[in-house]
């Protein structure tokens, strides 16, 4: 009977055995969802880097777009996208971050205060998940029309100030302008960057607080020298996110913008724009072949910017940590 019935000393190594045969074949998923993920991520962007290179030249980057493939160029385009994403940055992110501190670091004692400032918090990360056609159409009635209405806007006499020859040349409304389309792209992020910069103040050790407001630091030293030095990854890895989605929206800046063929680059606030995937979108519209390898140079120059744009990051965050 000894020699059948299975031993209790067997069954804690069956079971290290299930366990270790588990944990190969979870390994074994893993690896496999790995390989699936980068081999499309790389099929793609091998596919649309052979299409594009044989307009990949520096004439690209400079000419305006043409009617003829072979002289058509993405300047404005480009133009339009670094005055938009820089005007987006510039609001965004210093109101986000802003707002993330206000919702954590001054929060009401009293208990419907603090109920009050988890349904704000609820709302925005709701806010996160609206399509952003739907910022669009805000970004519509609030910059380009001042709250009235399209079938109006030529009744209101536009307030200016400045030159228009100057970069800084301001008016309200503020019409379809790149100013406009940077600060509807502004709303389009500014919940990411929020919930994100939250979430890196929020994981911020209790204690550090409360040894900097024990050694007699006020409120907002704490928050300058201790919270935010060490919630600078988190917030730079939201904001990168955020910069990213804003890169690449088209809908939203359609709305605003309404061209997609334009030649001729911003030079100032409130000149007319568009932004790289609109011109994308307009040349894979064109039914010659051409203008679809066109349209593959410009997705090419289009994810070398992102590039750009998360590497200045990933620099500014990975300096603020060594000197943090």
């Amino acid at each position: 009977m000894n020699s059948t019935a299975p031993s209790l000393k067997d069954a804690p190594r069956r079971s290290n055995r299930g366990r270790q045969r588990t944990e190969q074949t979870f390994k074994i998923v893993c690896l496999v969802a790995l390989i699936i993920t980068f081999g499309v991520l790389i099929t793609l962007l091998g596919s649309v880097a052979w299409m594009g290179v044989k307009y990949l030249d520096i004439s690209f980057l400079t000419d305006l777009p043409s009617r003829r493939p072979g002289k058509a160029g993405i300047m404005p385009a480009l133009m339009g996208t670094l005055w938009a994403c820089l005007i987006c940055a510039l609001t965004a992110i210093p109101i986000g971050v802003g707002t993330a501190i206000l919702l954590e670091e001054y929060r009401p004692k009293s208990k419907l205060g603090r109920k009050l400032i988890d349904i704000v918090q609820l709302n925005i990360t709701n806010l996160a998940g609206v399509p952003s056609i739907v910022y669009g159409v805000l970004g519509l009635t609030v910059f380009v029309y001042l709250f009235k209405t399209a079938a109006d806007s030529n009744v209101a006499t536009p307030w200016s100030i400045g030159s228009p020859n100057s970069w800084l040349y301001l008016q309200l409304p503020m019409g379809r302008s790149v100013l406009a389309g940077g600060l509807t792209l502004a709303l389009v992020i500014m919940p990411v960057i929020i919930t994100a910069a939250a979430e890196a103040i929020r994981a911020v050790p209790s204690s550090l607080k409360q040894a900097s407001l024990a050694l007699g630091a006020t409120r907002w030293q704490t928050i300058r020298r201790v919270v935010l030095p060490k919630a600078l990854p988190g917030i730079a890895t939201g904001s990168i996110l955020a910069m990213s989605r804003a890169i690449g929206e088209a809908a939203p800046v359609l709305m605003i913008s309404g061209a997609v063929f334009l030649t001729f680059a911003p030079r100032n606030l409130m000149d007319k724009f568009t932004v790289m995937p609109l011109q994308i979108y307009n040349w894979v519209g064109k039914p010659q072949e051409e203008f679809h390898q066109v349209a593959a140079t410009g997705i090419v120059v289009l994810l070398a910017v992102l590039l750009l744009f998360n590497g200045v990051a990933v620099f500014i965050r990975q300096r603020a940590q060594r000197h943090g």
